[in-house]
């Protein structure tokens, strides 16, 4: 965790005040915890804390970790966690219904041009023919849980192919994996740094892409409890402009390649700490290079994915149907499209 000391503290303040400047968010006294998964897609989060931003910002960090989305909505609701960066799910939109949570920004968005996220097929599934998500048919897509991300690409894919399938709730990403290389499902959905070493190693085959489908999708946003949202505008802000100079820097490294191959090298190491670091680093970072997608820069927020996402939810009974997107939305902080 990082710590400002006294001098430190008085120093910047003096200064802020100085030039009459908002006083940093750590006048408050207060720490932030921040949500994440081990996906590079989290990267934003990382870089920002590994280099200061957060810091810099007058916030002391402590990043905590989790295996699926829904918990880490649960972990707002209940001030475990003060922000965090997933995908929208039913239980997310559900306790934004119950005034516990907001979304207040974008993270990752799938986007024409840079590859995203695959839709994968078992060995076994491919052997027999599913070698297009035309062939869904009757077969069994695994996510983590209903209403979940993974739930929603796989009805939307089958809703433009036509086709009906099941859906298999296996609660975590590990056993996902587990139950597709065995066979105990047919496919599944996951962004391309787990997608393509998974393809690579035969178990599984890359049958199409998600962007075919939903090419605009804002795959996660950037979300905190609602009193943040209203009543913590200056910490919130303060959050969001840390979090957003670490998606800049990942956009400008791996995107833009702005510090060329040794630029892509010290990422790689930075990102490492979080990502694959149960393997050594020459084998994670094919991976890790392969996962790359544009993150949101501003933590800008595709509104229009939000409702096409909420309405889906609606069809499926998963949230009430009455819920609107100022429900679920504070656009207040970043710059929206699609609204």
């Amino acid at each position: 965790m990082l710590k400002f000391n006294r001098r430190q503290a008085i120093g910047t303040l003096s200064a802020a005040t100085a030039v009459g400047l908002a006083a940093p968010a750590y006048a408050t006294g207060k720490k932030i915890t921040v949500g994440a998964l081990r996906f590079t897609s989290h990267s934003g989060s990382f870089i920002a804390f590994e280099r200061n931003y957060f810091a810099d910002a007058g916030l002391e960090v402590e990043l905590k970790f989790f295996q699926a989305a829904q918990p880490m909505a649960v972990a707002i609701a209940s001030g475990d966690v003060d922000y965090a960066v997933t995908a929208i799910s039913g239980g997310l939109v559900s306790l934004a219904d119950k005034g516990a949570i907001k979304v207040i920004g974008g993270a990752l968005s799938e986007e024409p041009g840079i590859d995203g996220q695959k839709i994968l097929a078992s060995d076994a599934a491919f052997q027999a023919g599913l070698t297009a998500p035309a062939g869904l048919e009757g077969k069994s897509f695994g996510m983590s849980t209903a209403g979940s991300s993974f739930h929603y690409m796989g009805s939307k894919v089958a809703a433009a192919e036509g086709v009906s399938m099941s859906f298999k709730p296996l609660q975590k990403v590990g056993a996902i994996i587990g139950a597709l290389k065995s066979g105990q499902i047919d496919a599944w959905s996951i962004v391309p740094h787990i997608a393509k070493p998974l393809a690579g190693s035969g178990a599984v085959h890359i049958i199409g892409n998600i962007a075919d489908y939903l090419p605009d999708y804002q795959v996660t946003t950037v979300f905190t409890s609602a009193s943040n949202a209203s009543e913590e505008k200056a910490l919130t802000q303060d959050y969001l402009t840390a979090y957003s100079k670490g998606v800049a820097d990942y956009n400008a490294t791996m995107i833009a390649k702005e510090g060329g191959d040794a630029g892509v090298d010290a990422m790689v190491d930075l990102i490492h700490k979080y990502v694959y670091t149960d393997r050594p680093r020459e084998k994670a970072a094919p991976s890790i290079i392969n996962g790359t997608m544009r993150l949101n820069e501003g933590a800008k927020l595709n509104v229009s994915s939000v409702a096409d996402q909420l309405a889906w939810f609606q069809s499926e009974g998963l949230v009430d149907a009455d819920i609107s997107l100022d429900t679920l939305l504070d656009t207040s902080y970043v710059e929206t499209v699609g609204s």
